[in-house]
């Protein structure tokens, strides 16, 4: 059974920079897409970046494109978000997903349903 655990959130000033981790256990080869996805109550979750595990491919949600930089660490099994120059619309709880499923573009990086197994996220508060 594969499992996630997203740590590293908090609560932060407008402008400051957080780097949330994703360590994933279990039997993950064979996966292909790490994602990142986030909520804010009364909202739907929403796509923020993914990226094909390998690295080589690489999609950002446009309200974060230019500040949050997606990474993976194969030897560690971990994915990260830098997030920098929070802004308080970034507050929300931020999961990581794994898809099994082949991608090859941002739509289906950025589609919640390919994702077979999800965190239970943690919460970033941003205060302005």
């Amino acid at each position: 059974q594969v499992q996630l655990v997203e740590s590293g959130g908090g609560l932060v000033q407008a402008g400051a920079t957080l780097r949330l981790s994703c360590a994933v256990s279990g039997p993950i080869f064979g996966y292909y897409a790490m994602g990142w996805f986030r909520q804010d109550p009364g909202k739907e979750r929403e796509f923020v970046a993914a990226m094909k595990w390998s690295g080589a491919r690489i999609y950002y949600a446009n309200p974060v494109k230019g500040r949050f930089t997606v990474s993976g660490d194969n030897s560690k099994n971990t994915l990260y978000l830098q997030m920098n120059s929070l802004k308080p619309e970034d507050a929300a709880v931020y999961y990581c997903a794994v898809s099994r499923d082949y991608c090859s573009v941002y739509e289906c990086f950025a589609n919640q349903a390919i994702y077979q197994y999800w965190g239970r996220g943690t919460q970033v508060t941003v205060s302005s």
